[in-house]
């Protein structure tokens, strides 16, 4: 009976991602007993995906993504999560807060009918949320974020929003009357595991689960930008809603992925920001109160005397045959980014692995060098003209935090060859910029 508990433990994260967990097994009456199931799934979502991509590489009609666009992909979850160091998920958060002061009934935690409703309950105020953020401009602005990538596949589903967690709590906050937070806690977490591995392109049909569940072939429209794509097929653990409310889609012609208009930039940061710019810019060309509000308030196509969500009739059209976003960088680049990045992983790994065991400044000065080194990796995948100084800057900062054990190998027998390729990594891209300096000096002269 022991081997099949710990067995069962050990693979929570896993069945979590197909909803395979009973609800026996993940009721809980208090919410320090909650699994992080999310955090128990890491290790399934670095091997599915590694045998996607080993899968996508035998099959010829397959698309593999590019190294700039999956390393992306990922640091755009790891920017996501960053809040989280500092305080409980928002929309936990407001959920107990609901919950404490204006519960109306209390069901039962340990009711299979609680489970079951909660489940329910999630998925529809996931639903709203998900419309509501492609319909509502400031809405969009955060949630654009996972919808930049133009490739399909495992890495994609990690590519999320820094800023969606501010608002997406509103949604749930019906379900905080009756239901208990230690199953929002769960059905939170399974709605958002769930949703991992239906983005790929390798699973084509799943029959009559099609009708029901939100599937691979379902999501592959959402994330399309063909005109009979957009704004179709919310859903995120069941297609029904989408039934229901009219915004369902079957997949027929090939589906283009991406934004109707492609970002075109690896940069972490300014995926994450842009369109709030964009949204200020365009308010600003308006005169009156409501123009501007509207800007804001309806839908990202909208533009004075349109309907509320614009005219997608304007939008381009695609062929099919469009290609997705590359960067010109070298080889020998990808794999100095590629090393650098699995450093800054192990680095914030460990930052929240430790997190109650660091001081403030100390878990505020490593989120800024996280943040740092991914931009800075974006700015070389981008071949910023600006690349070479910003990296060199980060070197001097990363040489220092080895030096006082911030920042750790990736296994404690490189030690040594770590501690030598940060060295060298500091004096090849100071050597760059004094190349740059000189080349400009040149120039001016």
């Amino acid at each position: 009976m022991a081997t099949t508990m710990e067995l069962g433990s050990a693979t929570a994260g896993f069945r979590a991602m197909f909803l395979m967990l009973t609800p026996n097994e993940s009721s809980f009456e208090r919410m320090e007993d909650v699994p992080p199931y999310v955090q128990q799934a890491t290790p399934f979502f670095v091997g599915l995906v590694l045998l996607e991509l080993l899968v996508s590489m035998l099959k010829t009609e397959a698309t593999v993504t590019s190294i700039a666009d999956g390393l992306t992909s990922v640091s755009a979850g790891m920017v996501s999560r960053l809040p989280l160091l500092l305080m409980r998920g928002c929309e936990l958060t407001a959920y107990v807060f609901v919950w404490e002061r204006f519960r109306l009934v209390e069901l039962p935690w340990d009711s299979a009918w609680t489970w079951w409703f909660t489940f329910m309950g999630v998925d529809f105020g996931y639903y709203w949320l998900h419309r509501m953020a492609h319909e509502v401009s400031i809405l969009w602005a955060a949630h654009q974020v996972h919808h930049s990538s133009e490739y399909y596949n495992l890495t994609t589903a990690l590519r999320q929003s820094l800023t969606q967690q501010f608002t997406s709590w509103m949604f749930y906050l019906p379900l905080a009357l009756v239901a208990p937070p230690t199953i929002f806690a769960v059905h939170i977490q399974l709605n958002l595991l769930y949703q991992f591995w239906i983005h790929t392109e390798l699973i084509k049909d799943l029959g009559p689960l099609e009708w029901i569940f939100n599937t691979p072939k379902h999501h592959r429209v959402h994330h399309g930008r063909n005109i009979y794509c957009i704004d179709k097929n919310y859903g995120g653990i069941l297609i029904i809603w989408d039934r229901l409310f009219g915004t369902f889609a079957l997949e027929t012609d090939k589906v283009v992925y991406g934004l109707v208009v492609p970002i075109k930039t690896f940069e972490i940061l300014r995926i994450q920001c842009r369109y709030y710019m964009y949204l200020f810019r365009r308010s600003n060309r308006y005169k009156t109160i409501s123009d501007k509000l509207s800007t804001f308030l309806k839908g990202p196509s909208w533009s004075p005397g349109k309907p509320r969500m614009g005219d997608h009739k304007r939008t381009p059209k695609v062929t099919g045959e469009e290609v997705p976003h590359q960067s010109s960088w070298s080889l020998p680049l990808q794999l100095y980014v590629v090393v650098h990045f699995l450093l800054v992983l192990r680095t914030y790994h460990d930052l929240f692995e430790n997190k109650t065991m660091l001081s403030e400044l100390t878990v505020l000065g490593t989120t800024v060098y996280i943040l740092l080194s991914l931009t800075s990796m974006g700015y070389i995948i981008d071949q910023r003209p600006t690349a070479a100084v910003m990296e060199m800057f980060r070197c001097v900062v990363m040489v220092m935090m080895h030096r006082y054990s911030y920042m750790k190998p990736l296994l404690p027998s490189l030690a040594v060859p770590t501690e030598a390729f940060v060295s060298l990594s500091l004096l090849y891209w100071a050597l760059q910029c004094g190349s740059q300096l000189i080349s400009f000096q040149k120039k001016v002269d």
